[in-house]
Protein backbone atom coordinates (compact mmCIF):
# COMPACT_ATOMS: atom_id res chain seq x y z
CA UNK A 1 0.00 0.00 0.00
CA UNK A 2 1.11 3.52 -0.78
CA UNK A 3 1.09 6.17 1.85
CA UNK A 4 -0.75 9.35 1.02
CA UNK A 5 1.52 11.58 -1.09
CA UNK A 6 2.69 14.83 0.38
CA UNK A 7 1.24 17.45 -1.95
CA UNK A 8 2.90 20.33 -0.14
CA UNK A 9 5.26 21.68 -2.79
CA UNK A 10 7.11 23.85 -0.30
CA UNK A 11 8.26 20.82 1.69
CA UNK A 12 8.95 18.19 -0.97
CA UNK A 13 10.13 20.16 -4.03
CA UNK A 14 13.86 20.43 -4.68
CA UNK A 15 14.18 24.20 -4.56
CA UNK A 16 17.88 24.17 -5.38
CA UNK A 17 17.11 22.81 -8.85
CA UNK A 18 14.28 25.31 -9.23
CA UNK A 19 16.72 28.12 -8.38
CA UNK A 20 19.19 26.87 -10.99
CA UNK A 21 16.38 26.67 -13.54
CA UNK A 22 15.25 30.25 -12.87
CA UNK A 23 18.82 31.59 -12.95
CA UNK A 24 19.50 29.84 -16.26
CA UNK A 25 16.36 31.06 -18.02
CA UNK A 26 16.95 34.62 -16.79
CA UNK A 27 20.59 34.53 -17.95
CA UNK A 28 19.36 33.06 -21.22
CA UNK A 29 16.86 35.88 -21.71
CA UNK A 30 19.53 38.49 -20.95
CA UNK A 31 21.76 36.88 -23.59
CA UNK A 32 18.96 36.84 -26.15
CA UNK A 33 18.17 40.48 -25.41
CA UNK A 34 21.87 41.33 -25.76
CA UNK A 35 22.18 39.41 -29.03
CA UNK A 36 19.14 41.09 -30.60
CA UNK A 37 19.62 44.57 -29.14
CA UNK A 38 20.27 47.41 -31.59
CA UNK A 39 21.23 50.88 -30.41
CA UNK A 40 19.55 52.65 -33.29
CA UNK A 41 16.30 50.70 -32.81
CA UNK A 42 16.25 50.27 -29.04
CA UNK A 43 12.74 49.49 -27.89
CA UNK A 44 10.94 48.02 -24.92
CA UNK A 45 11.66 44.66 -23.34
CA UNK A 46 8.63 43.22 -25.12
CA UNK A 47 9.82 43.97 -28.65
CA UNK A 48 11.31 41.42 -31.04
CA UNK A 49 12.67 38.05 -30.03
CA UNK A 50 13.45 39.14 -26.48
CA UNK A 51 9.78 39.96 -25.98
CA UNK A 52 8.69 36.64 -27.48
CA UNK A 53 11.11 34.79 -25.23
CA UNK A 54 9.64 36.54 -22.18
CA UNK A 55 6.26 35.15 -23.13
CA UNK A 56 7.72 31.66 -23.56
CA UNK A 57 9.43 32.00 -20.17
CA UNK A 58 6.19 32.94 -18.47
CA UNK A 59 4.26 30.10 -20.08
CA UNK A 60 7.10 27.68 -19.23
CA UNK A 61 6.90 28.58 -15.53
CA UNK A 62 3.12 28.08 -15.62
CA UNK A 63 3.60 24.77 -17.42
CA UNK A 64 6.13 23.67 -14.82
CA UNK A 65 3.74 24.52 -11.99
CA UNK A 66 0.95 22.51 -13.66
CA UNK A 67 3.27 19.50 -14.00
CA UNK A 68 4.12 19.71 -10.29
CA UNK A 69 0.42 19.59 -9.41
CA UNK A 70 -0.30 16.44 -11.44
CA UNK A 71 -0.24 12.96 -9.95
CA UNK A 72 3.22 11.44 -10.38
CA UNK A 73 1.72 7.97 -11.02
CA UNK A 74 0.37 9.10 -14.39
CA UNK A 75 3.85 9.31 -15.92
CA UNK A 76 4.49 5.65 -15.22
CA UNK A 77 1.00 4.51 -16.20
CA UNK A 78 0.79 6.56 -19.41
CA UNK A 79 4.46 6.33 -20.48
CA UNK A 80 3.88 4.08 -23.49
CA UNK A 81 0.80 6.04 -24.60
CA UNK A 82 2.73 9.32 -24.42
CA UNK A 83 5.55 7.73 -26.42
CA UNK A 84 3.15 6.43 -29.10
CA UNK A 85 1.45 9.83 -29.39
CA UNK A 86 4.71 11.69 -29.99
CA UNK A 87 6.00 9.10 -32.45
CA UNK A 88 2.79 9.58 -34.43
CA UNK A 89 3.25 13.35 -34.18
CA UNK A 90 6.82 13.06 -35.49
CA UNK A 91 5.56 11.02 -38.44
CA UNK A 92 2.81 13.53 -39.21
CA UNK A 93 5.34 16.35 -38.98
CA UNK A 94 7.61 14.69 -41.54
CA UNK A 95 4.64 14.46 -43.93
CA UNK A 96 2.76 17.75 -43.51
CA UNK A 97 5.33 20.24 -42.19
CA UNK A 98 6.46 22.94 -44.67
CA UNK A 99 10.06 23.12 -45.81
CA UNK A 100 11.82 25.72 -43.63
CA UNK A 101 15.55 26.21 -44.24
CA UNK A 102 15.87 22.73 -45.73
CA UNK A 103 14.03 20.78 -43.01
CA UNK A 104 10.43 19.76 -42.40
CA UNK A 105 10.49 19.76 -38.61
CA UNK A 106 8.15 22.63 -37.69
CA UNK A 107 4.38 22.47 -37.33
CA UNK A 108 3.00 25.91 -38.21
CA UNK A 109 0.15 26.74 -35.82
CA UNK A 110 -0.22 30.42 -36.75
CA UNK A 111 1.91 32.95 -38.60
CA UNK A 112 3.87 33.62 -35.40
CA UNK A 113 3.64 30.28 -33.56
CA UNK A 114 5.56 27.21 -34.70
CA UNK A 115 6.25 24.06 -32.71
CA UNK A 116 9.03 21.52 -33.17
CA UNK A 117 7.79 18.09 -31.96
CA UNK A 118 11.34 16.69 -31.81
CA UNK A 119 11.99 18.89 -28.76
CA UNK A 120 9.00 17.41 -26.91
CA UNK A 121 9.60 13.80 -27.93
CA UNK A 122 12.69 13.67 -25.66
CA UNK A 123 10.66 13.40 -22.47
CA UNK A 124 8.38 10.83 -24.13
CA UNK A 125 11.37 8.62 -24.97
CA UNK A 126 12.75 9.08 -21.44
CA UNK A 127 9.42 8.01 -19.92
CA UNK A 128 9.18 4.95 -22.18
CA UNK A 129 12.72 3.86 -21.29
CA UNK A 130 12.03 4.37 -17.58
CA UNK A 131 8.83 2.34 -17.82
CA UNK A 132 10.56 -0.49 -19.69
CA UNK A 133 13.51 -0.73 -17.31
CA UNK A 134 11.12 -0.61 -14.35
CA UNK A 135 9.40 -3.79 -15.57
CA UNK A 136 9.40 -6.58 -12.99
CA UNK A 137 12.44 -8.86 -13.24
CA UNK A 138 13.87 -6.81 -16.13
CA UNK A 139 17.35 -7.94 -17.22
CA UNK A 140 19.16 -5.27 -19.23
CA UNK A 141 21.59 -7.56 -21.05
CA UNK A 142 19.01 -9.99 -22.40
CA UNK A 143 18.99 -9.71 -26.23
CA UNK A 144 15.23 -9.17 -26.32
CA UNK A 145 15.42 -6.30 -23.85
CA UNK A 146 18.37 -4.68 -25.62
CA UNK A 147 16.37 -4.85 -28.85
CA UNK A 148 13.38 -3.15 -27.21
CA UNK A 149 15.60 -0.39 -25.80
CA UNK A 150 17.21 0.10 -29.21
CA UNK A 151 13.80 0.37 -30.88
CA UNK A 152 12.55 2.96 -28.39
CA UNK A 153 15.60 5.12 -29.13
CA UNK A 154 15.98 4.48 -32.87
CA UNK A 155 12.35 5.00 -33.93
CA UNK A 156 12.29 8.75 -33.10
CA UNK A 157 15.75 9.15 -34.62
CA UNK A 158 14.54 7.69 -37.93
CA UNK A 159 11.38 9.83 -37.90
CA UNK A 160 13.42 12.97 -37.22
CA UNK A 161 15.88 12.07 -39.96
CA UNK A 162 12.90 11.93 -42.32
CA UNK A 163 12.38 15.57 -41.36
CA UNK A 164 16.00 16.25 -42.44
CA UNK A 165 17.01 17.24 -38.90
CA UNK A 166 20.24 15.31 -38.35
CA UNK A 167 21.29 17.32 -35.30
CA UNK A 168 18.02 16.77 -33.43
CA UNK A 169 18.17 13.06 -34.25
CA UNK A 170 21.69 12.71 -32.85
CA UNK A 171 20.54 14.08 -29.49
CA UNK A 172 18.67 10.83 -28.85
CA UNK A 173 21.94 8.91 -28.73
CA UNK A 174 22.45 10.60 -25.34
CA UNK A 175 20.03 8.10 -23.81
CA UNK A 176 22.73 5.46 -24.16
CA UNK A 177 24.64 7.21 -21.35
CA UNK A 178 21.83 6.30 -18.96
CA UNK A 179 22.25 2.62 -19.77
CA UNK A 180 25.76 2.53 -18.26
CA UNK A 181 24.29 3.39 -14.87
CA UNK A 182 21.88 0.47 -15.32
CA UNK A 183 24.60 -2.07 -16.14
CA UNK A 184 25.53 -1.76 -19.80
CA UNK A 185 29.17 -2.93 -20.17
CA UNK A 186 31.73 -0.19 -20.69
CA UNK A 187 33.04 -2.00 -23.75
CA UNK A 188 30.03 -0.70 -25.69
CA UNK A 189 31.05 2.90 -24.97
CA UNK A 190 34.63 1.99 -25.83
CA UNK A 191 33.57 0.58 -29.19
CA UNK A 192 31.55 3.72 -29.90
CA UNK A 193 34.55 5.93 -29.17
CA UNK A 194 36.75 3.66 -31.29
CA UNK A 195 34.32 4.00 -34.21
CA UNK A 196 34.47 7.81 -33.94
CA UNK A 197 38.28 7.74 -33.84
CA UNK A 198 38.43 5.40 -36.84
CA UNK A 199 36.01 7.61 -38.77
CA UNK A 200 37.98 10.80 -38.04
CA UNK A 201 41.39 9.29 -38.86
CA UNK A 202 40.11 7.44 -41.90
CA UNK A 203 38.52 10.60 -43.25
CA UNK A 204 41.19 13.14 -42.33
CA UNK A 205 43.99 11.18 -44.01
CA UNK A 206 41.91 9.73 -46.83
CA UNK A 207 43.51 11.97 -49.46
CA UNK A 208 47.01 10.53 -49.01
CA UNK A 209 47.77 7.00 -50.13
CA UNK A 210 50.16 4.20 -49.24
CA UNK A 211 50.03 1.96 -52.26
CA UNK A 212 46.48 0.68 -52.72
CA UNK A 213 45.32 1.71 -49.26
CA UNK A 214 44.79 5.28 -47.98
CA UNK A 215 47.00 6.44 -45.10
CA UNK A 216 43.96 6.89 -42.84
CA UNK A 217 42.93 3.27 -43.27
CA UNK A 218 46.54 2.14 -42.74
CA UNK A 219 46.73 3.99 -39.41
CA UNK A 220 43.39 2.64 -38.21
CA UNK A 221 44.41 -0.94 -39.00
CA UNK A 222 47.46 -0.45 -36.79
CA UNK A 223 45.16 0.88 -34.06
CA UNK A 224 42.91 -2.17 -34.45
CA UNK A 225 45.87 -4.46 -33.76
CA UNK A 226 46.89 -2.46 -30.68
CA UNK A 227 43.33 -2.34 -29.34
CA UNK A 228 42.93 -6.09 -29.84
CA UNK A 229 46.00 -6.68 -27.66
CA UNK A 230 44.60 -4.33 -24.99
CA UNK A 231 41.25 -6.16 -25.00
CA UNK A 232 42.94 -9.50 -24.36
CA UNK A 233 44.91 -7.98 -21.50
CA UNK A 234 41.80 -6.40 -19.99
CA UNK A 235 39.29 -9.25 -20.30
CA UNK A 236 41.51 -12.38 -20.28
CA UNK A 237 44.75 -11.15 -18.67
CA UNK A 238 46.40 -13.09 -21.48
CA UNK A 239 49.82 -11.43 -21.65
CA UNK A 240 51.22 -14.10 -23.96
CA UNK A 241 48.50 -13.64 -26.60
CA UNK A 242 48.75 -9.86 -26.39
CA UNK A 243 52.52 -10.05 -26.76
CA UNK A 244 52.23 -12.41 -29.73
CA UNK A 245 49.79 -10.07 -31.47
CA UNK A 246 52.09 -7.06 -31.12
CA UNK A 247 55.28 -8.96 -31.95
CA UNK A 248 53.59 -10.65 -34.90
CA UNK A 249 52.57 -7.30 -36.38
CA UNK A 250 56.05 -5.88 -35.77
CA UNK A 251 57.56 -8.95 -37.41
CA UNK A 252 55.38 -8.69 -40.52
CA UNK A 253 56.13 -4.98 -40.94
CA UNK A 254 59.82 -5.54 -40.16
CA UNK A 255 60.15 -8.21 -42.83
CA UNK A 256 58.34 -5.98 -45.34
CA UNK A 257 60.70 -3.11 -44.53
CA UNK A 258 63.80 -5.29 -44.94
CA UNK A 259 62.50 -6.49 -48.30
CA UNK A 260 62.00 -2.87 -49.38
CA UNK A 261 65.66 -2.15 -48.53
CA UNK A 262 66.63 -4.73 -51.16
CA UNK A 263 65.07 -2.56 -53.84
CA UNK A 264 61.88 -4.59 -54.07
CA UNK A 265 58.64 -2.58 -54.13
CA UNK A 266 56.56 -3.31 -51.05
CA UNK A 267 52.96 -2.20 -50.63
CA UNK A 268 52.61 -1.45 -46.91
CA UNK A 269 48.87 -1.19 -47.33
CA UNK A 270 48.80 -4.86 -48.26
CA UNK A 271 51.18 -5.51 -45.37
CA UNK A 272 48.68 -3.94 -42.97
CA UNK A 273 45.88 -6.13 -44.34
CA UNK A 274 48.09 -9.23 -43.96
CA UNK A 275 48.76 -8.23 -40.35
CA UNK A 276 45.10 -7.88 -39.44
CA UNK A 277 44.30 -11.09 -41.35
CA UNK A 278 46.94 -12.95 -39.34
CA UNK A 279 45.49 -11.43 -36.17
CA UNK A 280 42.01 -12.74 -36.96
CA UNK A 281 43.30 -16.24 -37.74
CA UNK A 282 45.27 -16.30 -34.48
CA UNK A 283 42.28 -15.14 -32.45
CA UNK A 284 40.01 -17.76 -34.01
CA UNK A 285 42.61 -20.40 -33.16
CA UNK A 286 42.66 -19.26 -29.53
CA UNK A 287 38.84 -19.15 -29.41
CA UNK A 288 38.66 -22.78 -30.52
CA UNK A 289 41.51 -23.85 -28.22
CA UNK A 290 40.13 -22.26 -25.04
CA UNK A 291 36.42 -22.10 -25.93
CA UNK A 292 36.43 -18.44 -24.91
CA UNK A 293 34.08 -15.84 -26.34
CA UNK A 294 36.62 -13.09 -25.61
CA UNK A 295 38.91 -14.24 -28.42
CA UNK A 296 35.98 -14.72 -30.80
CA UNK A 297 34.49 -11.30 -30.04
CA UNK A 298 37.92 -9.66 -30.40
CA UNK A 299 38.21 -11.28 -33.84
CA UNK A 300 34.74 -9.97 -34.72
CA UNK A 301 35.84 -6.51 -33.52
CA UNK A 302 38.91 -6.64 -35.79
CA UNK A 303 36.90 -7.74 -38.84
CA UNK A 304 34.12 -5.22 -38.14
CA UNK A 305 36.61 -2.39 -37.66
CA UNK A 306 38.32 -3.07 -40.97
CA UNK A 307 34.96 -3.20 -42.76
CA UNK A 308 33.86 0.01 -41.02
CA UNK A 309 37.08 1.80 -41.96
CA UNK A 310 36.62 0.67 -45.54
CA UNK A 311 33.10 2.14 -45.57
CA UNK A 312 34.07 5.58 -44.21
CA UNK A 313 34.43 7.08 -47.66
CA UNK A 314 31.02 5.73 -48.71
CA UNK A 315 29.33 7.01 -45.53
CA UNK A 316 30.88 10.42 -45.97
CA UNK A 317 30.46 10.84 -49.73
CA UNK A 318 27.17 9.06 -50.43
CA UNK A 319 25.16 9.15 -47.19
CA UNK A 320 25.90 12.61 -45.77
CA UNK A 321 24.57 15.77 -47.37
CA UNK A 322 27.07 18.21 -48.98
CA UNK A 323 26.63 20.81 -46.22
CA UNK A 324 27.25 18.13 -43.58
CA UNK A 325 30.39 17.02 -45.39
CA UNK A 326 31.71 20.57 -45.49
CA UNK A 327 31.00 21.15 -41.79
CA UNK A 328 32.96 18.02 -40.85
CA UNK A 329 35.84 19.01 -43.13
CA UNK A 330 35.96 22.46 -41.55
CA UNK A 331 35.94 20.97 -38.04
CA UNK A 332 38.76 18.53 -38.91
CA UNK A 333 40.81 21.27 -40.55
CA UNK A 334 40.54 19.71 -44.01
CA UNK A 335 38.91 22.86 -45.40
CA UNK A 336 38.88 26.51 -44.32
CA UNK A 337 35.86 27.86 -46.22
CA UNK A 338 35.75 30.96 -44.02
CA UNK A 339 33.09 32.52 -46.21
CA UNK A 340 30.97 29.37 -46.47
CA UNK A 341 30.44 26.46 -44.07
CA UNK A 342 33.13 27.72 -41.72
CA UNK A 343 31.83 31.29 -41.55
CA UNK A 344 29.60 30.84 -38.48
CA UNK A 345 32.26 29.11 -36.41
CA UNK A 346 34.99 31.54 -37.46
CA UNK A 347 32.92 34.59 -36.55
CA UNK A 348 31.84 32.92 -33.31
CA UNK A 349 35.44 32.29 -32.28
CA UNK A 350 36.32 35.90 -33.12
CA UNK A 351 33.44 37.12 -30.93
CA UNK A 352 34.39 34.89 -28.00
CA UNK A 353 38.09 35.71 -28.31
CA UNK A 354 37.41 39.44 -28.43
CA UNK A 355 35.70 39.22 -25.04
CA UNK A 356 38.99 38.59 -23.26
CA UNK A 357 39.00 37.91 -19.55
CA UNK A 358 36.12 40.10 -18.34
CA UNK A 359 34.26 40.82 -21.59
CA UNK A 360 33.25 44.04 -23.27
CA UNK A 361 30.29 44.59 -20.99
CA UNK A 362 26.58 43.90 -21.34
CA UNK A 363 25.13 45.22 -24.63
CA UNK A 364 28.62 46.32 -25.76
CA UNK A 365 29.57 43.37 -27.94
CA UNK A 366 30.59 44.68 -31.37
CA UNK A 367 30.51 41.33 -33.18
CA UNK A 368 26.99 40.60 -31.98
CA UNK A 369 25.66 44.14 -32.38
CA UNK A 370 26.91 44.28 -35.97
CA UNK A 371 25.34 40.85 -36.64
CA UNK A 372 28.55 39.20 -37.80
CA UNK A 373 27.55 35.88 -36.23
CA UNK A 374 24.55 34.19 -37.89
CA UNK A 375 22.05 32.50 -35.53
CA UNK A 376 23.67 34.37 -32.63
CA UNK A 377 20.51 34.26 -30.53
CA UNK A 378 19.72 30.59 -31.22
CA UNK A 379 22.39 27.93 -31.85
CA UNK A 380 25.31 30.33 -31.39
CA UNK A 381 24.00 32.17 -28.34
CA UNK A 382 27.09 31.24 -26.30
CA UNK A 383 29.26 33.56 -28.41
CA UNK A 384 27.21 36.47 -27.03
CA UNK A 385 28.07 35.35 -23.51
CA UNK A 386 31.75 35.04 -24.43
CA UNK A 387 31.99 38.47 -26.04
CA UNK A 388 30.04 40.47 -23.48
CA UNK A 389 30.94 38.60 -20.28
CA UNK A 390 34.37 37.28 -21.28
CA UNK A 391 36.14 34.20 -19.96
CA UNK A 392 34.83 34.76 -16.43
CA UNK A 393 31.21 34.97 -17.54
CA UNK A 394 31.56 31.95 -19.83
CA UNK A 395 33.02 29.86 -17.03
CA UNK A 396 30.21 31.01 -14.72
CA UNK A 397 27.62 29.77 -17.23
CA UNK A 398 29.44 26.45 -17.55
CA UNK A 399 29.46 26.08 -13.77
CA UNK A 400 25.71 26.71 -13.67
CA UNK A 401 25.15 23.88 -16.14
CA UNK A 402 27.60 21.67 -14.27
CA UNK A 403 25.74 22.34 -11.02
CA UNK A 404 22.43 21.47 -12.70
CA UNK A 405 23.73 18.20 -14.18
CA UNK A 406 25.41 17.11 -10.94
CA UNK A 407 22.24 17.96 -9.01
CA UNK A 408 20.18 15.86 -11.43
CA UNK A 409 22.53 12.92 -10.92
CA UNK A 410 22.23 13.36 -7.14
CA UNK A 411 18.43 13.43 -7.36
CA UNK A 412 18.44 10.38 -9.63
CA UNK A 413 20.54 8.41 -7.16
CA UNK A 414 18.20 9.13 -4.26
CA UNK A 415 15.13 7.78 -6.04
CA UNK A 416 13.40 4.81 -4.44
CA UNK A 417 12.25 3.36 -7.76
CA UNK A 418 14.05 2.26 -10.89
CA UNK A 419 11.55 4.34 -12.88
CA UNK A 420 12.60 7.56 -11.15
CA UNK A 421 16.31 6.79 -11.33
CA UNK A 422 16.25 5.90 -15.02
CA UNK A 423 14.20 8.96 -15.94
CA UNK A 424 16.54 11.18 -13.90
CA UNK A 425 19.60 9.87 -15.68
CA UNK A 426 17.85 10.34 -19.03
CA UNK A 427 17.27 14.01 -18.15
CA UNK A 428 20.89 14.48 -17.05
CA UNK A 429 22.15 12.78 -20.23
CA UNK A 430 20.10 15.04 -22.50
CA UNK A 431 21.32 18.21 -20.77
CA UNK A 432 24.92 16.98 -20.83
CA UNK A 433 24.77 16.19 -24.55
CA UNK A 434 23.23 19.55 -25.46
CA UNK A 435 25.72 21.57 -23.44
CA UNK A 436 28.83 19.73 -24.67
CA UNK A 437 27.84 19.63 -28.34
CA UNK A 438 26.40 23.17 -28.54
CA UNK A 439 29.36 24.86 -26.85
CA UNK A 440 31.74 22.54 -28.71
CA UNK A 441 30.37 23.64 -32.09
CA UNK A 442 30.42 27.33 -31.07
CA UNK A 443 34.16 27.15 -30.31
CA UNK A 444 34.93 24.86 -33.25
CA UNK A 445 35.56 21.57 -31.42
CA UNK A 446 32.56 19.70 -32.84
CA UNK A 447 30.75 19.90 -36.18
CA UNK A 448 27.86 22.35 -36.44
CA UNK A 449 24.72 20.22 -36.11
CA UNK A 450 22.27 22.90 -35.03
CA UNK A 451 21.08 22.01 -31.53
CA UNK A 452 20.12 24.63 -28.91
CA UNK A 453 21.85 25.50 -25.65
CA UNK A 454 19.30 24.65 -22.92
CA UNK A 455 17.44 27.69 -21.53
CA UNK A 456 19.70 30.08 -23.47
CA UNK A 457 18.87 29.62 -27.14
CA UNK A 458 15.83 31.50 -28.41
CA UNK A 459 12.79 29.36 -29.10
CA UNK A 460 9.56 28.33 -27.43
CA UNK A 461 9.73 24.65 -28.41
CA UNK A 462 13.21 24.32 -26.95
CA UNK A 463 12.32 26.09 -23.69
CA UNK A 464 9.06 24.19 -23.27
CA UNK A 465 10.73 20.89 -24.11
CA UNK A 466 13.51 21.30 -21.53
CA UNK A 467 11.04 22.61 -18.94
CA UNK A 468 8.74 19.60 -19.34
CA UNK A 469 11.70 17.23 -19.26
CA UNK A 470 13.01 18.76 -16.03
CA UNK A 471 9.77 19.36 -14.15
CA UNK A 472 8.45 15.84 -14.72
CA UNK A 473 11.56 14.61 -12.94
CA UNK A 474 11.07 17.11 -10.12
CA UNK A 475 7.48 15.84 -9.75
CA UNK A 476 8.71 12.24 -9.63
CA UNK A 477 11.31 13.26 -7.06
CA UNK A 478 8.61 14.87 -4.90
CA UNK A 479 6.92 11.46 -4.57
CA UNK A 480 10.10 9.46 -3.89
CA UNK A 481 9.18 8.82 -0.22
CA UNK A 482 6.19 6.70 -1.13
CA UNK A 483 6.29 3.09 0.00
Amino acid sequence: MYQREDENIKKSLDWFTIALYLILIVCGWLSIYGASYQYEHAGSLFDGRAGSQLIWMGTSIILGFIILKLDSNMYDILAYYIYAFFMLLLLVTAIVAPDIKGSRSWLVITDTIRLQPAEFAKFAVALALARLLNTYNFKLLQPKNLLLIALIIIVPMVLILLQKETGSALVYTAFVLMLYREGLPGIVLFLGIAAIVFFVIGLKYSETDMGIIPTGEFITIILVIIIAAILLLSYRQDKIAARNIVLGAIGIFGISYLISLLGIDVDFGVTALISVGSLVVYLLFLAKKYWSKVYLLTAVFAIGSVLFVGSVDYLFSDVMQPHQQMRIKVTLGMEDDLMGAGYNVNQSKIAIGSGGLLGKGYLNGTQTKLKYVPEQDTDFIFCTVGEEQGFVGSVAVLFLFLALILRLIYLAERQKSIFGRVYGYCVASIFLFHVIINIGMVIGLTPVIGIPLPFFSYGGSSLWGFTILLFIFLRIDMARKRR
